[in-house]
């Protein structure tokens, strides 16, 4: 009769075992024994649903650690300063290229003598000949100091401004000079005028160009790579 009881439990019929005593079952102990089991699995699986949810929440990454957080807004930080330093940088440096960015010395002209050549020179020729009118305005090429005005034999009425690399200009055979040594001249500023001073066959500005005070160099070339071409 226990084996028979059994098997109507785990069937969830009502069934009534016939004696008396501990071993007795009815219909109603039956059904309290599955809703007990009933309970305690929903439990369970409850406990379980809980679990999985935690787990689930800290792998979406909704549970982020204080310090990466900290980490990465640092090295965020880190990496706007350092943008903005080069920006700045960049800045700087175009606003000094095109400070002192070089123009040409005369609105008008022609070249008429290059670097290099011979003939009417007692070696070679030393500058670039722009060809003007006495009068015409001189301009300096570049930001300088004027470091040397004068007259300077063959070169006639000289003005020499020193660019702020060390590279000396000559302008050469001046009518006038507007400038005096010490002064400080910006490209385009007028400091004299063409002329025909010194050893010329004609009016015209010789322009030398001298990097460090040293020998000269082709002027032409200088001005190419300032971005002009004569």
């Amino acid at each position: 009769m226990a084996g028979v009881a059994v098997l109507a439990i785990s069937a969830g019929g009502a069934v009534t075992a016939s004696g008396a005593g501990p071993t007795a079952l009815t219909a109603g102990s039956s059904l309290d024994a599955a809703g007990s089991i009933g309970s305690v699995a929903g439990q369970a699986l409850s406990r379980r649903g809980a679990l999985v949810s935690r787990d689930s929440t800290r792998d979406s990454g909704e549970e982020t650690d204080p310090e990466l957080v900290a980490l990465a807004e640092k090295q965020m930080a880190e990496r706007e300063a350092k943008l903005a330093e080069m920006r700045r940088a960049a800045e700087k440096q175009a606003a000094k290229i095109k400070e002192n960015k070089w123009v040409l010395p005369l609105a008008s002209y022609q070249i008429t003598a290059t670097f290099g050549q011979y003939g009417l020179w007692a070696s070679y020729h030393t500058g670039l000949d722009f060809n003007g009118n006495s009068g015409d305005p001189i301009l300096a090429v570049a930001n300088g100091t004027v470091t040397e005005t004068g007259y300077d034999g063959a070169y006639g009425n000289k003005t020499v401004v020193t660019l702020d690399d060390g590279t000396e200009i000559w302008y050469c055979h001046q009518t006038s000079i507007y400038v005096s040594v010490g002064d400080r001249v910006n490209g385009s500023e007028v400091i004299g005028t063409v002329g025909a001073t010194g050893n010329v066959t004609g009016s015209h500005l010789h322009l030398e160009v001298r990097p460090g005070g040293g020998d000269p160099i082709d002027p032409f070339g200088a001005f190419v790579d300032h971005g002009i071409v004569p």
